[in-house]
Order: structure tokens, then C-alpha cells, then sequence
């Protein structure tokens, strides 16, 4: 079973937990992260782009000169793809890039992505966070305690607070233990996550 440091606020040891083996101390699969983070991704992408084909530009209704007699070679529109401002052959349309992994396969991949900052040790855990007011300033001096420069912030709930006190640092994310993904776990150097998420995460992915 991993163990980890508990830290408050101040940057200060306050004790240790104990995390689920079957979720932060699962063998990382490389290739399972792999296919996460390319869905996520792909899920991302507008798909938008388009080219006309032959069909769709403007113009190309009379043949350009008569099949025979003028030396050139034959042709019977301005539109051909081999024309210039001719149409596209084989180019994009748009389309939906979208595809979904089996729920086993994104838990796993998600437990991957968590143990994988646990055995490197890029996981800091909180007895709690409390701000009484949104300041980004008293948020930069908490992760300056930390010794952190960049992280995903995890709370158990949706926190207001929190959110708009670290929302404006750079290479900050605060994001509440629903919305933990795998690309954001990875694309942060540091997982800061109070113990209550810690909690709600073994709850839901246990």
C-alpha cells in the first residue's frame, strides 16, 4: 500500500496517508495511457476543414479548346484537379475524429496516470484547503510552500473560492475530482490534491 506525506497549507509535514493499492498502486500501462490521452485529444479536435472537390468549385462549364487540331493536350474543364484553382482530389471534408475506449479501459488508464505520479513522487496531498476569499496571491504563497511551480489543483467538490485564486497562475489547473482526467495528470508536473478528493477519488474509481 502507498504511503504519502500529508502537508497543510504552510508547507509543513503533518503526517502520512495511506493510498488503495487497486488505485494509486497499479502497474502503469504505457499503452493504455496512450489511447487516453490520443481520445481526449481527438475528442478536442473541431473537424471542420474542407476542400472542394471538382464538383464543388466555380466555373469549368465550357471546354476549354476543341479535342483535336490545336497540338494541346485534351481536356474538358478548367476544373480539373490537374488545373490550377482546379478541385482537390482526396482532400479533407469535415468529420467527426471522436472515438471511445471501453469504461474498464479508461478506469484503468486513469489508475495508471495516478500511480505513475505516486512512484515518481509528484504527488502532494493536503490535510485540507481552506480560503476564506478568492486571492491569487495567497494561492501562489500555498504552492510556494509546496515548492511547487506548475500543478493540476484537485478538490473533492467544486470550490469557487479555489478556483478563482488559481485560475490566473500560469501552469496552474484547479479542477475538482470529478473532472480529474488523464491528460491533465500527465501534462502537470505536480498532483496537489486535498485528502477529501483523495477520498472521493478511491471512492469512485475503487
Amino acid at each position: 500500500m502507498p504511503t504519502v506525506t500529508l502537508y497543510n497549507i504552510n508547507g509543513e509535514q503533518v503526517g502520512e496517508l495511506s493510498l488503495r493499492d487497486d488505485v494509486f498502486g497499479v502497474e502503469v500501462r504505457k499503452t493504455v495511457l496512450h489511447d487516453a490521452v490520443l481520445m481526449q485529444l481527438a475528442r478536442r479536435r473541431q473537424g471542420t476543414h474542407d476542400t472542394k472537390t471538382r464538383a464543388e468549385v466555380s466555373g469549368g462549364g465550357r471546354k476549354p479548346w476543341r479535342q483535336k487540331g490545336t497540338g494541346r493536350a485534351r481536356h474538358g474543364t478548367t476544373r480539373s484537379p490537374i488545373w490550377r484553382s482546379g478541385g482537390i482530389v482526396f482532400g479533407p471534408h469535415p468529420r467527426d475524429y471522436q472515438f471511445c475506449l471501453p469504461k474498464k479501459v479508461r478506469k484503468l488508464a486513469l489508475k495508471s496516470a495516478l500511480s505513475a505520479k505516486v512512484n515518481s513522487g509528484d504527488i502532494l496531498v493536503l490535510d485540507k484547503l481552506d480560503l476564506k476569499q478568492p486571492k491569487t496571491r495567497d494561492m501562489v504563497k500555498i504552492l510556494n510552500n509546496l515548492k511547487v511551480n506548475g500543478a493540476l489543483l484537485v478538490t473533492a467538490d467544486i470550490d469557487r473560492v479555489v478556483e478563482k485564486s488559481a485560475r490566473n497562475i500560469p501552469n496552474v489547473k484547479p479542477v475538482h475530482a470529478g473532472e480529474i482526467n488523464v491528460y491533465d495528470i500527465l501534462a502537470h508536473n505536480k498532483l496537489v490534491i486535498t485528502r477529501e478528493a483523495v477520498a472521493r477519488v478511491e471512492e469512485v474509481f475503487a
